[in-house]
This record gives C-alpha cells, sequence and structure tokens, in this order.
C-alpha cells in the first residue's frame, strides 16, 4: 500500500497519491485449507492484490474440473466430497460459469503471448492422460515445451494437447511455437521419440540435439544382465561424465572387450546412442549438468500429476486444457520472475568462438592423464 500511495502511513509528501482506509478480512482458499488475510484499502478503492488470483490459479482450474464431471453423470455428493478435501470448503454449481471465463482468458494469454527472446535451450518431453472423449475413455497426449532465455531465465513455452504421440504433432506443435517467435536454438533435450526428434531437426537445421542421458541409462540397463547392471552404471558413469566426447569413445572403446562379453545388447544400444547421449559435451562444462537431461521438465510433470490423479478422468478435452494450462501458466510465473537459472555469459561467448576453452582443456587433459583413464572392469 505504501508504494501504490507513494506514502507512508501518516507521511505527508508532494507525491502522495491517496489515502489509507483500514482493512477488510479475505478467505484464500487452498489445498491445505482456508487462510484468513487481512487486505488493505484505500479510499479510491484503487488498491488491489495479485496474491489471490496468482496463487488460487491452478486451484481455480481443479474445481472447474470436478464441477465438469456433475454435467458428465458424477455424483454432487462425490464432487462435494472431493472439492471439501481438497479446498477446504465446497463450491457452488454458480461458480462455475464465473470461474471458467476468468481462468480461461488467463490461459489463453499465456499460451498465445510472443516470444521475443532467444532461448538457446530448449527441454521437450510429453505425458498421457486420460480424457473422455465421444463416451469412451481415450487415452490424451499433452506435449509441453520449457526453454532457457538468452537472460538465462526458465520458461513453460507451450502446451499442446494431441490425440496420440506422433511426428506430425510435434512438428504442429514446434510450428506453433515458431510461430510465436521461439528463435535462436542452439541445442534441445528430449527422450529418443522418432517423430519428435525429426520434427526439431526440420524446424531447426543444424540444432544440437541432446538424448536424454536419464532416458538412455534406462535404455541400457534394460538390455543388461541382471546380474550385471551394478558394473554397468560404472561404465556409464565413466562414458557419460567424460570431458570431452573424443575422451568418452576412448573410454568406450577401452571397455569394449569386456562389454562385449558380459553385455553385448547393451553394448550395441550404447554404441547407436553414444554420439547423440553425449552431444551436450560440446558446451562449455558448467552447462552440462542441467542439460544432459529433462530432468527440470520431468519434475515438473510430476507436479502435474499430483493435480492429474485427483481428477483421474477429465470429461473433456477443454477441462484438460484448462487445468494443465493453469498448472503452466502459473509455473512459468514464477520461474520467468524468480532467480535466474543460468549465467549465459560463458555461453555467448562460446558461441562467438568456439574455439574458446580448447587449449585449457588439452592441457588439463595432459595433465589429468591419469585420473581420466577407465577403471578396469571387474572380471
Amino acid at each position: 500500500m505504501t508504494e501504490h500511495l507513494k506514502a507512508k502511513p501518516g507521511e505527508e509528501t508532494s507525491g502522495r497519491q491517496g489515502y489509507r482506509n483500514g482493512t477488510y478480512e479475505r478467505q484464500l482458499t487452498t489445498r491445505v485449507g482456508t487462510i484468513e488475510l487481512e487486505v488493505p484499502r484505500d479510499r479510491e478503492g484503487t488498491f488491489q492484490t495479485a496474491l489471490f488470483q496468482r496463487y488460487q490459479r491452478s486451484e481455480k482450474a481443479l474445481v472447474l474440473t470436478l464441477m465438469q464431471m456433475v454435467v458428465q453423470g458424477v455424483s454432487t455428493r462425490r464432487v462435494k466430497e472431493i472439492t471439501t478435501e481438497l479446498c477446504g470448503r465446497e463450491f457452488s454449481k454458480w461458480a462455475a460459469p464465473r470461474l471458467t471465463e476468468e481462468l480461461d482468458e488467463q490461459v489463453e494469454a499465456w499460451a498465445e503471448r510472443r516470444l521475443d527472446q532467444e532461448y538457446p535451450f530448449i527441454l521437450l518431453d510429453a505425458m498421457q492422460i486420460k480424457v473422455r472423449r465421444q463416451e469412451a475413455v481415450r487415452s490424451t497426449t499433452v506435449m509441453l515445451a520449457v526453454g532457457i532465455s538468452e537472460d538465462g531465465q526458465r520458461e513453460v513455452l507451450g502446451l499442446e494437447m494431441s490425440l496420440s504421440e506422433t511426428k506430425e504433432g510435434w512438428r504442429r506443435f514446434i510450428r506453433q511455437l515458431k510461430e510465436r517467435g521461439l528463435s535462436g536454438v542452439e541445442l534441445a533435450t528430449s527422450d529418443a521419440h522418432d517423430g519428435l526428434r525429426q520434427a526439431l531437426q526440420e524446424a531447426f537445421p543444424g540444432l544440437i540435439w541432446q538424448r536424454c542421458q536419464a532416458h538412455f541409462r534406462r535404455n541400457v540397463l534394460d538390455q543388461t544382465p541382471s546380474g550385471y547392471q551394478d558394473q554397468m552404471h560404472k561404465v556409464l558413469d565413466q562414458v557419460l561424465e567424460a570431458g570431452s566426447q573424443e575422451e568418452a569413445r576412448t573410454r568406450l572403446d577401452d571397455l569394449r572387450e569386456r562389454l562385449e562379453e558380459k553385455a553385448p545388447s547393451a553394448l550395441e544400444t550404447l554404441e547407436s546412442g553414444f554420439y547423440d547421449a553425449t552431444a551436450v559435451l560440446a558446451l562449455p562444462e558448467k552447462y552440462r549438468k542441467r542439460l544432459r537431461t529433462s530432468n527440470m521438465l520431468e519434475r515438473f510433470i510430476q507436479e502435474i500429476r499430483r493435480r492429474e490423479k485427483v481428477i483421474r478422468i477429465f470429461p473433456n478435452m477443454d477441462s484438460a486444457y484448462r487445468l494443465v494450462g493453469a498448472l503452466c501458466a502459473e509455473t512459468h510465473e514464477e520461474w520467468s520472475t524468480g532467480r535466474r537459472y543460468l549465467n549465459m555469459d560463458e555461453y555467448f561467448q562460446w558461441r562467438a568462438d568456439p574455439t574458446v576453452g580448447d587449449s585449457s582443456d588439452e592441457e588439463a587433459s595432459l595433465n589429468g592423464k591419469k585420473a581420466t583413464e577407465p577403471t578396469a572392469m571387474p572380471a
């Protein structure tokens, strides 16, 4: 209120914009109950706080979805039980139209905003949810994209609902992102879905594609005999955590004989995905840890899952888009206005001159040759 009025309580200044007029009580309903707040007000009624809309956005989406269940035949009693458990009070059926109008506008504004900066790094993934369509419950794909801007801030770039995860679906989603201004992409991290990879390479020729190392590890371990998996973890650590792709290649070659003997299928998987899984090693070291996997996006998906599990089956596509979109908008707001995720100075130096750091890397490699030699595999 002091900032709004340009004056502290009782302070007389030439720049004062108005006067205080006490407070009023307001309830903030959350998943853990109702919080009583005292909200200040001014005589002209011009003061507003963003607290309520910002933090209740996803709660509104959840309540709206539950309300739509009533229309689809779910018992009113059951819906009331769920809303009471989640939000601490019941919501009348008349609240749904008003909340829908407000929330849809906010989600639409987020989803259609211009992407005016460059986004050197992006991460993409998909999740499956259950949606009722044509009187049947069907699996539906939610495609998500997260970007790290030239300022080093994380942003949730966009959301796309599709009947299935296909190349055409990813192509349409990425095309929409580009139409909104997505540019400057240097590296993209994702799983090894063929359609997604092809769509990325078509949209951004020359892109560095980093195969998510977490997914890659699981793929290799799935092909590894159970009694040899502990040793395979150590092999993957040696290869994927090398200082350069050349060093990683040398380590893998040195271990090839043992791998062919103990886990030939795993070696084949490791070989086929080696260059894609180690592509991030082309970047300066400080960026590798956070970009070698899509774990950041996976954690966000888990937050969506936590809300989605309450609903289990969305009554329609609009309801699903509204809830996931509200969570995306809320997370985007927190990320883009919060602490900077990466300092991009070293990246821009590297992009201007890709040879920066090569001499020091070579020297470090020579000085620490013994330290980088692969550990002998157990017999």
